[in-house]
């Protein structure tokens, strides 16, 4: 940057008329770009549909950890003795540790408190970081997470280590969406959603039986250290390719140049605020290393109060938005039920009507019905064309009857009636995956898209399927009755319904194509910088 020499008759003036000019000719070369909502062109090779593909396969991967830590084989049982002093060692993570099952317990907590806690953070730094940028971060720590738990050498640094794959994983599930619902082909963007969603059950799934197969056969830090070389590509892919830019968010191009001017126009109002030997000089002509450390300091302490004070506000966004809110309360609801589901179907299963392997009973079913479900929602509300109101009207019905399939199921007292029946209710809840996350990617501006994925991960699971496990618990001490208990869960499906019902007749506004993001402050813009200083964003555009 040319520096602005004295001058013997006005040297404030000139050096604020040239500061100006620079500032002016930077913001006006910048117009361009920040004036459309249009992505910047990709790399031939690095085609939507590819994109797709890659977020599948990591979410895969992601929820393959999931179902493997929850296996046999890789959890393992705890050691036990008899009656008479003979005690069998325990396998897997319980058993090495000798662990109790509160403590096996805490493992899946400690990875929620890292999910949940990092996911509000992540999606605020896209504000001022390149998002693709922050999902290489994301799956890096998770990457050195997983090998790190397959290396535990005590219970506290793989819980540590747990905690980490959940704050790992929090960048990803906060950006991904935002990503392929701007690459998807407009007819088709539901679908593709439902096709990155379809992942979590089909991961789960995999994730048993990697977990079984690996821990069985050979140890169960295995499982952990295969999935760390699974994932490194990506980790290393979120780095070295042309970072690709989020809707709504200023191009990567402009980040450095604007870093500049807002650091010399604050180096310059400091200067003149201590007026030190009567002049002001930039660049290499005056400004002193105490200056530019008191001036970096203040710029450091500005910029995290900018982060704090645009947090709140898109908060504040957020909250009054009454389709958004009533979206998340419906699938607060949803979850509810769906948590408890998956926790205590089987055992409740077993007890009702007696089956003898209800784990893959309930397995096979939600496995089977999630995919069809979670798939045939998206190609649905595709069909009926993708708006939030017909979003509603999908996520209302299909609960809606859903529940009623459910809830009749549990009434039968044929077991292969209440398979049929259960299987269909499924088939019908599990179809919301798709249209209740396109509401949450529409309903708002496209700026805040990753903060609103972010709060209903949050959402869901603080007040739906963390607290619905223990409480369906407590409820059946209570009555004693599983079949009563599943009625009473299975209820609460006709709750999410209503919710979602209410959003039929709100005013809805799909914000996809909000003009306004291109509105961007210049001070906003300045404070966007390189997550790695000198990483070189623009020179590992691959071809």
């Amino acid at each position: 940057m040319a520096s602005v020499s004295p001058s013997s008759t006005s040297p404030k003036e000139e050096e604020k008329e040239g500061s100006a000019q620079q500032s002016t000719s930077l913001q006006e070369d910048m117009a361009p770009s920040s004036s459309t909502n249009a992505p910047p062109p990709s790399p031939s090779w690095f085609t939507p549909k590819r994109l797709l593909i890659i977020f599948c396969v990591i979410n895969m991967i992601n929820y393959v950890d999931r179902g493997a830590i929850a296996s046999n084989g890789v959890n393992g049982s705890a050691r036990t003795c008899d009656g008479k002093g003979i005690c069998t060692s325990g396998s897997g993570i319980q058993g090495e540790f000798d662990l109790t099952n509160f403590q096996d317990g805490l493992l899946s907590s400690a990875f929620m408190v890292g999910l949940l806690v990092a996911s509000p953070i992540f999606a605020s730094l896209a504000k001022s970081h390149n998002p693709f940028r922050l999902i290489g971060v994301g799956l890096s720590v998770w990457t050195l997470a997983a090998a790190g738990c397959g290396s535990a050498f005590s219970y506290w640094f793989i819980a540590i280590c747990r905690m980490l794959v959940g704050v790992g994983e929090a960048s990803f599930i906060s950006l991904a969406a935002p990503f392929i619902d701007d690459n998807a082909p407009i007819s088709q963007k539901t679908a593709w959603l439902a096709m990155f969603y379809m992942c979590i059950p089909t991961g789960v799934a995999l994730g048993y039986v990697y977990g079984g197969l690996v821990g069985g056969h050979f140890n169960w830090r295995y499982a952990f250290w295969g999935e760390a070389f699974l994932m490194l590509p990506f980790a290393v892919f979120g780095f070295v390719v042309k970072p690709l830019q989020l809707k709504g968010f200023c191009p990567v191009e402009s980040k450095k140049a604007l870093t500049s001017v807002d650091t010399v126009s604050a180096i310059t109002d400091d200067s003149e605020a201590s007026k030190l030997d009567g002049r002001i000089l930039v660049g290499d002509d005056g400004v002193s290393a105490n200056e530019l450390n008191k001036t970096s300091k203040s710029i450091g302490i500005h910029n995290i109060f900018n982060q704090f004070s645009w947090f709140a506000k898109d908060m504040k966004v957020l909250l009054v938005d009454k389709v958004y809110v009533v979206n998340v309360f419906g699938y607060i609801a949803y979850n509810f039920v769906i948590g408890a589901y998956s926790y205590w179907g089987p055992k409740a299963g077993y007890n009702i009507y007696h089956m003898k392997s209800a784990d893959m009973m309930f397995g096979g079913i939600t496995i089977v019905c999630g995919i069809l479900g979670t798939i045939s929602g998206g190609f649905i509300l595709d069909r009926m064309t993708a708006t939030i109101s017909n979003a509603f009207i999908l996520l209302s019905g299909a609960t809606f009857l859903g529940a009623i399939f459910c809830f009749v199921a549990f009434c039968l007292r044929s077991l292969y009636g209440f398979v049929v029946l259960f299987a269909v209710g499924e088939l019908l809840v599990f179809a919301t995956q798709a249209p209740v996350n396109y509401v949450c990617l529409h309903c708002v501006k496209p700026s805040l898209r990753p903060l609103s994925m972010a709060i209903s991960t949050v959402s869901i699971h603080i007040f739906g399927d963390v607290p619905s496990s223990p409480l369906v618990g407590v409820l059946q001490d209570h009555v004693n009755n599983w079949r009563e208990t599943a009625l009473i869960l299975t209820s609460i499906l006709f709750l999410a319904a209503g919710i979602w019902f209410i959003g039929v007749f709100l005013h809805s506004v799909d914000k996809f194509n909000d003009e306004s993001e291109s509105q961007v402050s210049t001070i906003i813009i300045a404070n966007r910088k390189p997550l790695l200083e000198g990483n070189g964003d623009e020179s590992f555009g691959v071809a």
